[in-house]
């Protein structure tokens, strides 16, 4: 039976169809439409679309959050909108049939590690650079959710190691004040180079910036990589994963490749660790591949 699997995001949602060796075949992409209510609707239609065309499949959905072991209900969700409610109940009420739910960080760690970036590591541990910042881990080919659900909340610690200047950070949406999703995240690189210099650019604009050898952008960059380097550290002193894969848009920053692996063994807590850390394999295909591998 063919797979689906969606991939929701804060701005759009997209579903793709895989077949048993995983190739992709078809995906579809919708803006979101910002309303819970408006969400069911349009996840139920696309996977109603899709179906209509290929035939009925399972069903897997990675959201920017997770569910409660305790209520069912979505929790730490960065699209708001989605916390409290029971999104897989009223979606399977709405299809009729059950799906799978996971953190999207863990739909790209899953994707990932049995034939991506990590393939053949015993030990993954995937980070999504992008609007937001979360993390997933894969250990022996399995996911690992922890008892809460909520292993691989990368996001969501405090940035390590902070130095004056980015003592005491900035607000998260959370609650909680300088949490990594305010500092690595696409919008957190954004967010400290305007702060640092009173320039509004992209994420994008910054790092092309740098690449034309604008000295504030570059230093931004510089300060962006070793704060990364802070957070992956942190991981490999609690986790010490065999590899970690980028994914999101700042994982297409060629520049963040090189330096890491230096930067994260001085500040790990080793004689001499020597991880890989690499770029997805399948970019932003991850997370519809790893929705769809909920299933198996």
């Amino acid at each position: 039976m063919t797979r689906l699997g969606i991939d929701f995001g804060g701005t759009k949602i997209e579903i793709a169809a895989l077949d048993d060796a995983g190739e992709i075949l078809l995906r579809e992409r919708i803006a979101n439409p910002g309303s819970y209510e408006g969400a069911v609707l349009a996840v139920r239609d696309l996977i109603v679309a899709v179906e209509r065309e290929i035939g009925p499949g399972t069903v897997g959905l990675g959201i920017p959050g997770s569910l409660s072991p305790r209520t069912g209900l979505v929790r730490n969700a960065n699209s708001v909108y989605l916390n409290g409610m029971p999104f897989k109940e009223d979606l399977e009420a709405a299809l009729g049939r059950e799906i799978r739910i996971a953190n999207d960080a863990n739909c790209l760690a899953l994707s990932e590690a049995l034939d991506g970036g990590g393939a053949g590591q015993p030990s993954v541990f995937a980070v999504i650079l992008g609007t937001g910042c979360g993390g997933g881990l894969v250990i022996g080919g399995q996911l690992v959710e922890g008892a809460a659900r909520i292993a691989g909340e990368l996001g969501h610690i405090p940035l390590p190691w902070p130095t004056p200047q980015e003592y005491p950070g900035p607000d998260c949406w959370c609650g909680l004040k300088s949490c990594l999703e305010t500092w690595i995240s696409g919008s957190g690189f954004q967010r400290a180079f305007a702060v640092e210099t009173g320039r509004a650019l992209s994420a994008q604009q910054i790092v092309e910036a740098a690449r034309s050898g604008d000295a504030e952008a570059s230093a931004a960059l510089a300060d962006y990589i070793d704060r990364l380097a802070r957070a992956l550290a942190v991981v490999a002193n609690i986790v010490d994963p065999a590899c970690f894969v980028l994914g999101g848009g700042m994982s297409n920053v060629a520049e963040l490749y090189a330096p890491l692996p230096a930067l994260v063994r001085r500040y790990a807590f080793s004689d001499g660790w020597d991880g890989a850390v690499v770029q997805a394999r399948w970019g932003d295909s991850s997370g519809v591949r790893g929705a769809a591998m909920l299933w198996g």
